[in-house]
């Protein structure tokens, strides 16, 4: 599926003073997207993580933002003291109403119920395939739908052991997980066991399925990586073949069960 490009309608909303400094923009569609854009090469790499991120998410049928590539006019960018490459579209967010972000404070808000917590189980073991180190206990990088109690999705800029392209692919440790947080805690901790193994079945069977579909998306989504972010496809199509690799995938999985059984708290 082809992703939109779009164009800025107006000056930019607002930026978030948050690790990659988004901007919000409304654009030529009609909606208000979180713009993440070109700050310098190693962000360009970034940009690629967030944009094969967002693609396998939605492989794997998890919720998450609807993206599209998002042309900023210059004169939009008044106000905005930032080094970036203009004519470099940013990948755009679109802007989700009516949820509350994850944090310590707001987890309570979640219900507890056997389809949260195999949500939550499903984006961790996303995150263990696809070496995501940015979701954690401290950083959920989630946000909560109440109204529909489901969660949604969000960053993917440090996927690859935060963009690591040099080196294979490395396992993440149980700390690294939002399976270490109270978040997990809360949505298992009245489960009983017999629940929770019958979740994994479950989600073993989804494992599988979700590489068949991942496989499919890659090429379509490497093809639409823009010219103008000067990252060598040749490269980023080698890394993400060693997400497909059998042995990989088997560790990938072991390791998931293993901080599963570890920070679970049933008896």
């Amino acid at each position: 599926m082809r992703i939109p490009i779009l164009h800025s309608a107006k000056q930019i909303e607002r930026q978030f003073h948050t690790g990659e400094e988004p901007v919000l923009v409304m654009c030529s569609d009609v909606n208000t997207y979180v713009c993440k854009y070109m700050r310098s090469s190693a962000a360009s790499y970034k940009l690629v993580c967030e944009l094969i991120g967002s693609q396998m998410a939605k492989a794997w049928q998890l919720n998450t933002p609807k993206i599209a590539f998002v042309k900023i006019r210059s004169s939009h960018w008044e106000g905005i003291n930032i080094s970036h490459n203009i004519s470099a579209p940013s990948l755009g967010f679109k802007w989700v109403e009516g949820v509350v972000d994850i944090t310590p404070s707001t987890y309570a808000k979640v219900s507890a119920s056997t389809n949260t917590l195999y949500q939550l189980m499903k984006i961790a073991l996303f995150d263990f395939w696809i070496a995501n180190e940015d979701r954690n206990a401290n950083n959920a990088n989630l946000m909560y739908d109440v109204a529909n109690e489901h969660f949604v999705s969000i960053d993917y800029g440090c996927i690859f052991n935060t963009a690591t392209f040099d080196y294979p692919l490395s396992q993440l440790t149980s700390t690294d997980t939002i399976l270490w947080s109270d978040l997990f805690v809360h949505l298992n901790q009245n489960q009983e066991k017999e629940s929770i193994l019958l979740l994994v079945e479950k989600l073993k069977d989804e494992f599988h399925k979700s590489l068949t579909e991942c496989s499919v998306v890659c090429a379509e989504t490497i093809d639409q990586i823009p010219q103008e972010w000067n990252v060598p496809k040749v490269v980023i199509r080698e890394k993400i073949n060693q997400l497909f690799d059998e042995k990989w995938s088997m560790q990938v999985w072991n390791n998931f069960v293993e901080c599963l059984n570890e920070n679970s708290t049933y008896e």
